[in-house]
């Protein structure tokens, strides 16, 4: 219960157990339940990134969505990537942003590929007017529960995805970002603890939290701010399209200390504070939110 804008954490949103649920890769969050809250109804906006212009990778669902709705409330215009077949999700998502009376640009196209990441910036550049917030959300995660398991394509792919897409993405955005401009990576509690079943996820989550810290030394001279965001389990459409065994689905961030797993909205605070231009000391660092665990 509320209580002079008091919000109890432990019960404001679902908790274990889950509907055993299956999608195909990468997953839509319109299909998933209970559908998860990227602050849709709930994320009310002060004006804190006026006129700024973002990028958002994965910015259809999960995370990517939640700061892609919360961007636009605070005035930003937004480009957000996605697969192809997460169409459903993000013409959603560009209709909210459009509600706003801000740009809305949709960029589908596979990460994998340089030259879509090339295209994509350039693409957000020329439909935005510009850029200064680049956002590298988008991740592949496929649970494997034996490294002979995960194959040479699946590791490439996760790689590709995760690790090859920012570093593409990062060198095509640089040109176009002046002073005051920022980049901000998702990396993931399993870049201090992985689990035992996402040997190839795991490793590029620390290898974003690591990119995050050498590049925010590399390009502070240049008044360009680079910083991460480590969730801990959030309900996205990761879980239920090959991320999670049923079994973990089902009692989803029932080990946190919290009992329940994150809401994508609950991230979005983060988001902004990190590309807002008040938070100008804010570099090299990771912004953890994971329901008491996660951290080192």
């Amino acid at each position: 219960m509320a209580e002079h804008g008091l919000i109890d954490p432990v019960s404001r949103y679902p908790k274990p157990p889950f509907k055993k649920q299956s999608q195909p890769w990468p997953g839509l969050a319109g299909q998933m339940e209970p559908r998860p809250d990227h602050g849709e109804t709930s994320y009310k906006g002060s004006g804190r990134l006026a006129g700024r212009k973002a990028l958002i990778t994965g910015g259809d669902s999960g995370m990517g969505r939640a700061a892609a709705i919360a961007y636009a409330r605070e005035g930003a215009d937004v480009a957000i990537n996605y697969l192809p077949a997460e169409e459903p999700d993000a013409q959603e998502v560009i209709a909210l942003i459009k509600k706003e009376g801000r740009i809305g640009l949709a960029i589908p196209g596979d990460l994998q590929a340089e030259a879509f990441c090339k295209q994509l910036v350039e693409q957000a550049v020329q439909g935005l007017g510009g850029l200064d917030i680049v956002v590298n959300n988008a991740a592949r995660q496929q649970t494997r529960a034996s490294i002979l398991d995960v194959s040479s394509e699946d590791f490439d792919a996760t790689m590709k995805t995760n690790v090859y897409a920012p570093f593409w993405i990062i060198k095509a955005a640089l040109p176009h970002l002046k002073p005051g401009s920022c980049i901000i990576g998702t990396t993931s509690e399993q870049a201090y603890d992985p689990s035992p079943d996402l040997y190839d996820y795991a490793q590029t989550k620390a290898a974003t939290m690591n990119y995050v810290k050498a590049l925010a030394k590399q390009l502070a001279s240049k008044g360009i701010r680079v910083n991460g965001v480590a969730p801990g389990p959030i309900w996205t459409p990761l879980q239920v399209s090959g991320g999670a065994t049923m079994e973990k689905l089902e009692k989803f961030g029932g080990m946190t200390p919290l009992g329940r797993p994150g809401q994508p909205v609950e991230l979005a605070s983060i988001y902004v504070q990190l590309a807002a231009s008040d938070a100008s000391y804010a570099t090299g660092q990771v912004y953890g939110a994971a329901g008491g665990s996660g951290q080192p």
